[in-house]
C-alpha cells in the first residue's frame, strides 16, 4: 500500500499551514530541495547565550530555560540533515555538556522550570540525574564525527552501566531506543555494542511490547508501539526483529489513519496550538518513514 499523491499534499499543507517553522523547513529539506540551512536556522532560533537550546523546542513546554534534552535535539537534528562539523559540536554545544555534565558522568534529560511559564506538570517533578537516553546519543554524534575528548571517558562508562541496570525495564519507550541505537551503532566497543543489541531485540520480541491490536486507540500515538517505531527504515539495526508481513500491515494501518486536513494526530498538548505542533511533528515522521519505504506516489 501506498500513500496517494494527493493524500501526500494534503499532509504537505497541513505542516506548511499548522507546523512549527522546524517542522516546515525539515519538510523542504526532506521532500523539495535538501536546503539544510534553512533547517540550521529554524534550530538555533531556540538556542540560548549558555549554547544551550530551550523555548519549547518539544511543544510540551514553554520555558525559555535551556535543557539537556532540548539540545540533544537540536544536535540530533543538524545531524539529520548533514549539517553538523566537529567545529560546531565542540565550540556550540560541548560547553554547555560539560557544564551540565554529573558526578557520575552523564548528562541529565530534563530540569524542573525555574520560570512560571506553561509546560506540562510531569516536567515539575522530573527527576534531574544522569540519564542513558540524553547521554547516549552526544556520545554516538561524537564517535560518528570522530571527535576524541576527555570528556567522553567517563561519560561512556556511565552509559554501560545504566544498560546493566536497564535491563528490559525501559525498551518499551520507542522515543528513547532510536538514541541508545545512536550510540550502539557508533561505539568503538562493538563487541558490547552486539550484545546490548542482542538484549534489546529480546526484550521487544519477548515482552508483549508491540501493539498489535489495531483497533486499540492509542497505536501509534505515542502511546503503544508499533513496528514502524523501532524500524523506522529497512536500515534500523532492529528491522530483523519484524517479518515483511508486520511492516506491511503496519504501514497500511500507518496509512489509514491520517486524518481528513492531512495530519496524523496525537493526544498530546498543552492547548490547542501546542496540539497542531506536536500534530505537525507526528505528520513529518509519518512521511519521512513512508519516503523510508519507497511508499509515497510520485
Amino acid at each position: 500500500m501506498i500513500l496517494p499523491k494527493k493524500d501526500f499534499l494534503k499532509a504537505r499543507d497541513f505542516i506548511l499551514t499548522n507546523a512549527r517553522m522546524i517542522e516546515r523547513r525539515l519538510f523542504e529539506f526532506h521532500f523539495v530541495n535538501g536546503d539544510m540551512n534553512g533547517v540550521f536556522h529554524a534550530v538555533y532560533a531556540y538556542r540560548n547565550s549558555d549554547g544551550g537550546f530551550g523555548h519549547g523546542m518539544e511543544p510540551d513546554t514553554a520555558s525559555p530555560e535551556s535543557q539537556p534534552l532540548f539540545s540533544i535535539m537540536a544536535l540530533e537534528t543538524l545531524d539529520e540533515v548533514g549539517y553538523l562539523t566537529k567545529e560546531i559540536i565542540l565550540n556550540d554545544f560541548m560547553p554547555y555538556f560539560e557544564s551540565i555534565t554529573t558526578e557520575k558522568g552523564g548528562i541529565p534529560w530534563m530540569f524542573r522550570p525555574k520560570s512560571t511559564y506553561p509546560c506540562e506538570a510531569h516536567f515539575k517533578t522530573v527527576k534531574e540525574w544522569a540519564a542513558l537516553s540524553t547521554t547516549a546519543p552526544l556520545l554516538g554524534i561524537l564517535e560518528k564525527h570522530e571527535i576524541d575528548i576527555p570528556w567522553m571517558k567517563k561519560a561512556e562508562q556511565f552509559v554501560w552501566s545504566e544498560f546493566e541496570r536497564i535491563k528490559d525495564k525501559h525498551a518499551f519507550c520507542y522515543l528513547c531506543v532510536p538514541r541508545w541505537l545512536t550510540f550502539l551503532k557508533y561505539t568503538k566497543s562493538q563487541e558490547k555494542a552486539k550484545k546490548t543489541i542482542n538484549d534489546l531485540k529480546n526484550w521487544i520480541s519477548n515482552n508483549e511490547i508491540i501493539c498489535k491490536d489495531k483497533s486499540d486507540e492509542g497505536w501509534g500515538l505515542y502511546g503503544k508501539p508499533h513496528s514502524l517505531n523501532y524500524a523506522t527504515s529497512s536500515e534500523s539495526m532492529l528491522y530483523s526483529l519484524f517479518t515483511q508481513e508486520n511492516i506491511e500491515s503496519d504501514i497500511k494501518e500507518l496509512i489509514n489513519r491520517q486524518k481528513k486536513d492531512g495530519r496524523w494526530d496525537t493526544w498530546y498538548g498543552i492547548s490547542e496550538g501546542t496540539k497542531l505542533e506536536w500534530a505537525g511533528i507526528q505528520t513529518l515522521w509519518v512521511l519521512k518513514a513512508l519516503k523510508n519505504y519507497s511508499r509515497i506516489e510520485k
